[in-house]
């Protein structure tokens, strides 16, 4: 497969992906610069983490501008598989890729730290998983509180959408391991069609043993 990882003023995990995707997984990987209006033929797309545009507006409310998007919006829309990771997944909600919003953490913090994520939902990002797997990767954010309206919310949960929800080590999905304040401890969620996901922790992050934990691998190994 050919990825394509999106680069924008402010970007800081667009070498982590490469490296997980080109280095780890041997993937052919391009960097896609957000003035661009041509995706290279690739076959997935990656918005990384960071602080585009330096975040001054509204988190991922510039980027969802950019040219780059135009083509992202397209490419998604025609069932391309499509990840934001946690910067990237404000700007998937931002373009309206996904439903909902993020808001600042409910310690009104940034934090970074591991935590551990459930499976819920089997998809193109999350097939190699088996319902109920927990995950280990780290969080790295300050806007990272996933809401939803209550009519959003029942059309999430009436298509399957939650990908992933935090939990303790031991799989127990309760307030007390949400990290940030998400609703119903969502840490990622789908599109109806399931070709894009939204994740806040980073699965680049988690994709070595070396990291301290190569769960992450799973995500991008379930697209391939």
């Amino acid at each position: 497969m050919k990825w394509g990882v999106v680069v924008f003023p402010g970007s800081n995990c667009d070498r982590d992906c490469f490296h997980a995707l080109y280095d780890v997984l041997k993937q052919d990987v391009v960097y896609l610069w957000h003035k661009d209006k041509d995706l290279k033929g690739v076959d997935a797309v990656v918005l990384p983490g960071g602080f585009s545009y330096g975040d001054y507006l509204r988190v991922g409310a510039m980027a969802r501008f950019a040219p780059i998007m135009d083509e992202v919006v397209h490419f998604a829309k025609q069932g391309g598989p499509v990840i934001g990771i946690c910067n990237g997944f404000q700007i998937l909600v931002e373009a309206g890729l996904l439903p909902g919003a993020l808001m600042r953490n409910k310690t009104l913090k940034f934090m970074c730290q591991d935590v551990f994520v459930k499976c819920e939902t089997k998809g193109p990002w999350t097939r190699k998983f088996k319902s109920g797997k927990i995950l280990k990767m780290p969080i790295a954010h300050g806007d990272g509180q996933y809401f939803v309206r209550d009519n959003q919310l029942k059309e999430l949960q009436t298509h399957d959408q939650i990908a992933l929800r935090y939990c303790s080590a031991q799989g127990d999905v309760e307030e007390k391991f949400n990290p940030n304040g998400s609703i119903l401890n969502i840490a990622g969620v789908y599109n109806k069609k399931k070709n894009v996901l939204g994740l806040m922790p980073h699965p680049e992050r988690a994709s070595e043993d070396l990291l301290g934990s190569s769960d992450g691998q799973g995500i991008f190994e379930s697209v391939l």
